[in-house]
């Protein structure tokens, strides 16, 4: 039982080191995004993922199972990663096995990634009617 505990703790302080890592990276990923144009098509849905990385580093949404967290940030580092199975240097290819990872891991968490998306949408919602509700 207490090494199911230490596992779990384990597990739980290398998912916050690299949350860490993304958050801080996030510039970073942003400029690939628009640097290549093999990737560009997943800003939205990665903008949207660093937010939901955000905000579950926070506490502020923990509604996300951990597989899901853990395919977006594989996918994220595997991308931030200058050097992988096609070197991002190499001209036309470079970012080709990127967008493959990031299609790969997208689809892995799309479902949950739609799920926070209403939960985003509905938090915006009540700060709005919070805030109107004060000026009023």
């Amino acid at each position: 039982m207490a090494d199911k505990a230490t596992d779990k703790q384990k597990k739980d302080e290398i998912l916050d080191a690299d949350l860490e890592y993304l958050i801080n990276e996030e510039e970073k990923l942003q400029e690939k995004l628009k640097d290549s144009s093999h990737l560009e098509r997943f800003t939205k849905d990665l903008m949207l993922f660093m937010s939901l990385l955000k905000d579950y580093y926070k506490g502020n949404y923990r509604d996300i199972p951990y597989k899901t967290i853990s395919a977006g940030v594989v996918g994220l580092l595997y991308t931030l990663n200058p050097i992988d199975i096609i070197p991002d240097f190499i001209p036309f290819i470079g970012h080709i096995d990127d967008a493959l990872v990031l299609t790969f891991c997208l689809k892995l968490i799309e479902k949950d990634l739609q799920k926070y998306q209403t939960w985003k949408t509905s938090q915006s919602a009540v700060k709005t009617e919070t805030n109107l509700k004060k000026n009023a």
